[in-house]
């Protein structure tokens, strides 16, 4: 009797596994593409030495789609591993560190091992459309001291009276034409 019990248990199990089998129907298993082992180092430009603690930020593209960004901070030496980006993509690579200008550079990940060393150089002056006029009581920066001309202040259009020192002009409204 046991034995019958246990052949009817066996028989049900296996029409429950048989009716799982699902290789038949559904979507097919797609194997993810394989990916390229990339190492980034940052350095200083300067001394040579890591930058700890720098935003490591991958853009990866396929042809004209988006596919998301990938964030990574560097190690004590200077180090930032990934390995899940697809080799035929392209990455635009962006390094952001405090107290350095931000790098960015695409890439083609054609190869599955890569490394990227990226030297971060140090902030450069500002760009600015004011001038010193040779005044000896700035510091040539524009902040501090005085000057004939306020860096902030816009100039009047032309043919109007200015007021003086404030940079606001007074203007009445033009009369009228005559008729």
């Amino acid at each position: 009797m046991i034995a019958l019990v246990a052949g009817v248990g066996l028989s049900a199990c296996s029409l429950a596994l048989f009716a799982q089998d699902d290789s038949h129907r559904g979507r097919k298993y797609k194997a993810p593409p394989p990916s390229a082992h990339i190492e980034v180092t940052v350095l200083k430009d300067f001394n040579g030495k890591p930058v700890t603690n720098a935003h490591v930020i991958f853009h990866p593209t396929e042809g004209d789609r988006d596919k998301g960004s990938l964030e990574l901070k560097t190690n004590e030496d200077g180090k930032a591993v990934i390995d899940v980006i697809p080799i035929g993509d392209t990455v635009t690579l962006q390094v952001i560190a405090d107290g350095y200008q931000t790098y960015g550079q695409s890439y083609k990940i054609d190869k599955p091992e890569m490394t990227m060393e990226v030297r971060m150089k140090r902030p450069g002056g500002q760009y600015t459309i004011y001038k010193n006029n040779g005044s000896s009581s700035g510091s040539g920066s524009g902040s501090g001291g005085s000057s004939s001309s306020s860096p902030n202040a816009t100039p009047p259009p032309s043919g109007d009276k200015s007021s003086g020192s404030d940079g606001q002009s007074n203007t009445n409204p033009p009369p009228p034409p005559p008729k």
